[in-house]
């Protein structure tokens, strides 16, 4: 008898070819499933100890305002065990010569914004439910959920849950401040209008002014 090999295909690839058969051109979601693991002990360590009301901040490392320096930046187990609940908006972690990893926190009853920006944009759901607006298309969204939205393209998220609706989310490239922290939407867009939440200049400089000025080492 010949047996022949079967390759099987993970859910990823199953899910995004689907997309491309239905020509979904303005907004790509992703189901991501994720393994139980273990907290790391860094962030193990700052989640509230039994009893507590509210969940704390991991110990996010200071952003970076000058270029990135040639090495790793670590985030331990950011879809796992991000907090549940926090009181900022916004917070800008890394910014790169070429992206930007913010994370947020849409209150119960929220939403982001909607908005037209000329970068791209990624972002990773962990907690929370909600509605993704993007393109004239609309899809229900949870933890777990990847969204791409292309730049130039119409966007809006709403917290349709009873959580908050908990992300991070990368810009490409830069679009905020390296060192924004938005304790409010009300907040963030007044620093928008009043052009403090510009990203910085060498994050927007081109790939030969980089490769011209920056060694790879």
């Amino acid at each position: 008898m010949l047996t022949v090999p079967v390759r099987l295909r993970p859910s990823w690839f199953i899910a995004a070819a689907a997309a491309r058969r239905h020509h979904a051109t303005s907004c790509l979601v992703f189901h991501i499933t994720n393994q139980k693991r273990t907290p790391s002990p860094t962030l193990a360590a700052a989640r509230p100890i039994s009893g507590s009301t509210k969940n704390k901040m991991p110990p996010f490392p200071t952003p970076n305002e000058e270029p990135p320096a040639h090495g790793m930046v670590y985030f331990p187990d950011m879809t796992t065990a991000l907090p549940s609940e926090s009181g900022e908006f916004r917070r800008v972690l890394w910014t790169g010569l070429y992206s930007q990893v913010v994370l947020m926190t849409v209150p119960v009853g929220g939403d982001i914004g909607e908005e037209v920006h000329t970068v791209d944009q990624i972002l990773t759901f962990t907690s929370g439910t909600g509605l993704a607006q993007v393109g004239g298309e609309e899809r229900h969204i949870k933890a777990g959920d990847m969204v791409v939205v292309p730049a130039g393209t119409k966007h809006q998220f709403l917290n349709t849950g009873p959580n908050p609706l908990i992300l991070y989310t990368v810009y490409s490239p830069a679009e905020h401040k390296a060192t924004t922290v938005h304790k409010t939407k009300e907040e963030g867009d007044k620093a928008e209008e009043e052009g403090r939440d510009e990203p910085p200049i060498w994050s927007q400089r081109s790939k030969q002014e980089n490769e011209e000025d920056r060694p790879v080492g």
